[in-house]
């Protein structure tokens, strides 16, 4: 693989885009990086406190504002917030600079993995799990839109998750060469 191919992660939140993309930059020799984190580094406030404050609209066009910076850099393990495919020209970035990983998990996963989780203010609900479904079927068919791979993260363990990644990598970042019993032609 080109040590300079970006890899996003999108999914839902709780799909896994954090663990999962840590330990496969790890693996591949890339930087990592938290699209939620940078935000928060930017702002010097917690997405809860964003949410509140200057409301999700706004947090969606700082969302947006990281997204176009970050996709702009090379060699990266990027994990996207799961609504920054909501912006159109984000999917836009996403799906040219770099390859897509969709990180899917089912609403029981999602909702296990997040129940104690205080940092997601759209779970603020009385109804959480109602909230999950909705997003999933607002957001499914974007995440969809954009992924050059899809990949069931319902299996715990992380490096089966990663060896899996790199298995579905391979194909798409191994040039093709054309079979031939000439002599290669040079490059100009």
């Amino acid at each position: 693989m080109n040590p300079n191919t970006n890899i996003f992660l999108v999914g839902l939140m709780g799909s896994g885009k954090t663990t999962i993309g840590r330990a496969l930059a790890k693996k591949l020799g890339k930087r990592f990086i938290d699209a939620d984190h940078e935000i928060e580094a930017r702002t010097g406030a917690s997405i809860p406190l964003i949410f509140e404050i200057e409301g999700e609209a706004s947090f969606r066009q700082r969302e947006a504002d990281v997204i176009r910076d970050l996709t702009a850099q090379e060699g990266i393990v990027l994990a996207t917030g799961g609504g920054a495919i909501l912006d159109e020209n984000s999917r836009h970035l996403l799906k040219t600079r770099g390859i897509v990983i969709y990180l899917n998990a089912s609403i029981n996963h999602i909702l296990q993995r997040t129940s104690h989780d205080k940092n997601r203010p759209l779970l603020q609900t009385p109804d959480p799990k109602a909230r999950i479904e909705e997003l999933a079927r607002l957001r499914g068919p974007l995440y969809q839109e954009v992924a050059h791979i899809t990949l069931e993260t319902g299996r715990p363990n992380v490096q089966s998750v990663v060896q899996t990644i790199l298995a579905r990598l391979e194909p798409l970042t191994t040039p093709v060469t054309p079979a031939s019993d000439s002599a290669p032609t040079p490059s100009l």
